[in-house]
C-alpha cells in the first residue's frame, strides 16, 4: 500500500487505494464507480503499480487530452494522443520509451490499428487483420466501456481484437451494469471472463432470458463483485470526499485558425497598449482590449461545442443528471438541438418557463439535462437533483463560478458535488481559469453577475499579463 502511494504523484482516497489493490489481484476487471469518484486514477494506479507499460487507453474523443494529462499528473510517465502527426511514428516512440501510454478514441481504432478487413461490411473478428504493433501493449484501459456493449459493432470487434491475450484489461463505466445483463456479454468477453459465467448462451439463459433470469440478478451481482467488478456510489464514500471537487477537462477546439487569428490580433493590440502613455487614450484602449478578450472567449467557446456534446452524451449514459452552464445563445441552441429532451433556463425563457424547467429537472427522472445560462441561472435556483455541474463557458470571476456551482452545492444536496470545466487546449480558457481559481485574492474582489468581463484594472492587468506570457511561450 505504501509502495503504491509512493509511486503515484497524488495520494488516493482510501477507497481508491482499495480499488487499486483489488485491481492488482484481478488484472482483468470492471471499475463501475459513479462519476466523480476517480475511476481514471484507479485504473492508472493499477497499471502503474504493475508497471504494465506500454499501455493503451481507448476513450471518447472529448476525453483524450484529459487522459493524457491525468497519466502525467498521477505518474512520472508520458502519454501520447494518437493523431495524424504521429500516425506512423507512434510505435517507434513507444518502443524507445519516449512515451509509455498511447491514447486513442473509439472512432480512430481502425485508422491506427487495423490493416485490412476481409469480410466486407458483415465481417467477423477473424476477418480483421490488425497491425502487429498492438502486440507491444501490455495493458488496455477502456473508458466508457458501455460503448462496446454491442458485439455486432465494428468498434466492439476492434476492441476485442486489440485486447485478445492481454494480461491487464480495465473497463471503466459509471453506467449501472446489473440492470441490463445482456449489455455485459460483450464486455465480459473483452475481459476474457465470459467463460467463467458459462459462455454467452449460458449467461443469457441464467441472467437475461427466461422466467428465472429476473430472480437471478442478485446472484449475478454477487458473482460480478466477487470476480471482477468494483462499484462505489458517492453516498457510500461521502465521508472520504470534499464537499466539492473541480475537474478541468481539456478539449481541442474545431475553429483553431479563427481563434489563432483573433489571438494574434489581441496580442498585437496589447503590445500597442503597453507602449501607450498613461491617460485617457490608455483607458479607452483598455476597454477595447476587454472587448477583444470577450470575443476571444466566445470563439473558444464555439470551438468547444462538438467536444462538449460528446462529453454530455458520455456523461448522460451514466444515468446521472447534469447541470450544464454556458452563455452564448448559439451554444444553447446547438445543445438543445443535440439534446431535445433537455430543459433550459436562459434569458430568453419567461419566469414561468424557467420554473417549469427547474421543477421538471428536480422531480422527473426522465429529465437528465438542464442547460443554464450563466446570467439567468447563476443565482437563486435550487438544482440539487444533480451533484454534477459542467461549464462549456464559465464566468469571469471566482465568485460567479461559485454561484453557478452552488445551484447544486446547497442545502438539500446529499452528495459530493463534482464540477467539470471544459477548457479549450491552447486557448484563453487556461489563463482565465488560472486567474479565477488560482488567484482567488484577485477574483474574490470582483463581481460580474451579468457575465460581462470585469473592467477592474487589476483584473485586466492579470489577464493581459497571463495572455501575453502564453503568447511568448508559444512563439518560443
Amino acid at each position: 500500500m505504501e509502495v503504491i502511494k509512493h509511486q503515484l504523484k497524488i495520494t488516493p482516497y482510501p477507497y481508491q487505494l482499495e480499488g487499486i489493490i483489488q485491481g492488482l489481484k484481478w488484472k482483468r476487471l470492471f471499475i463501475g464507480d459513479e462519476p466523480g469518484l476517480g475511476k481514471t486514477l484507479q485504473s492508472i494506479g493499477i497499471i502503474n503499480a504493475a508497471s504494465a507499460y506500454p499501455a493503451l487507453v481507448i476513450c471518447p474523443s472529448s476525453l483524450k487530452i484529459n487522459w493524457q494529462r491525468e497519466v502525467e499528473k498521477f505518474t512520472d510517465k508520458k502519454a501520447i494522443v494518437l493523431d495524424n502527426a504521429n500516425r506512423t511514428t507512434w510505435p517507434y516512440l513507444l518502443q524507445m520509451k519516449m512515451f509509455h501510454v498511447a491514447v486513442v478514441n473509439y472512432e480512430s481504432l481502425r485508422k491506427y490499428f487495423v490493416w485490412d478487413i476481409k469480410g466486407g461490411k458483415s465481417f467477423r473478428l477473424k476477418d480483421v487483420v490488425f497491425c502487429p504493433q498492438i502486440s507491444m501493449f501490455r495493458s488496455i484501459i477502456i473508458d466508457e466501456s458501455h460503448r462496446v456493449k454491442d458485439a455486432s459493432t465494428q468498434q466492439t470487434k476492434f476492441v476485442k481484437g486489440i485486447c485478445t491475450g492481454k494480461e491487464w484489461i480495465i473497463l471503466l463505466s459509471g453506467t449501472p451494469v446489473v440492470n441490463r445483463p445482456s449489455d455485459l456479454v460483450a464486455q465480459l468477453s473483452i475481459m476474457d471472463r465470459l467463460n467463467e459465467f458459462g459462455g454467452k448462451g449460458q449467461f443469457l439463459l441464467d441472467y437475461a432470458q427466461g422466467e428465472k433470469a429476473a430472480s437471478n440478478l442478485e446472484q449475478l451481482s454477487q458473482e460480478l463483485f466477487s470476480r471482477c467488478l468494483i462499484r462505489r456510489e458517492k453516498s457510500k464514500v461521502l465521508t472520504q470526499l470534499p464537499d466539492k471537487t473541480r475537474v478541468d477537462l481539456y478539449v481541442d477546439i474545431s475553429n483553431r485558425e479563427e481563434y489563432d487569428t483573433a489571438a494574434e490580433d489581441l496580442a498585437k493590440y496589447l503590445r500597442e497598449y503597453k507602449q501607450c502613455p498613461e491617460g485617457e487614450i490608455r483607458r479607452k484602449m483598455r476597454m477595447e482590449a476587454l472587448v477583444k478578450f470577450m470575443t476571444l472567449r466566445s470563439i473558444s467557446a464555439k470551438g468547444k461545442v462538438a467536444q462538449a456534446i460528446d462529453f454530455v452524451q458520455v456523461f448522460l449514459e451514466s444515468g446521472k443528471k447534469l447541470i450544464l452552464f454556458c452563455s452564448l445563445h448559439d451554444i444553447v441552441d446547438a445543445l438543445k438541438k443535440s439534446f431535445p429532451r433537455a430543459v433550459s433556463v436562459t434569458g430568453r425563457d419567461s419566469s414561468i418557463m424557467k420554473q417549469a424547467a427547474v421543477d421538471a429537472f428536480q422531480q422527473r427522472e426522465d429529465v437528465q439535462l438542464i442547460i443554464c445560462s450563466i446570467k439567468a441561472a447563476g443565482v437563486g435556483l435550487t438544482l440539487t437533483a444533480s451533484s454534477n455541474v459542467a461549464f462549456i463557458e464559465f464566468p469571469w470571476t471566482y465568485a460567479d463560478c461559485t454561484q453557478c456551482e452552488d445551484r447544486a452545492h446547497r442545502i438539500g444536496q446529499k452528495d459530493n458535488v463534482t464540477c467539470y470545466y471544459l477548457l479549450g487546449r491552447g486557448t484563453i480558457d487556461h489563463r482565465l481559469y488560472g486567474i479565477i481559481h488560482d488567484k482567488k485574492a484577485i477574483a474574490n474582489k470582483i463581481m460580474a453577475a451579468d457575465d460581462d468581463i470585469p473592467t477592474d484594472q487589476l483584473y485586466f492587468n492579470e489577464l493581459a499579463t497571463a495572455f501575453m506570457q502564453s503568447c511568448e511561450k508559444d512563439i518560443a
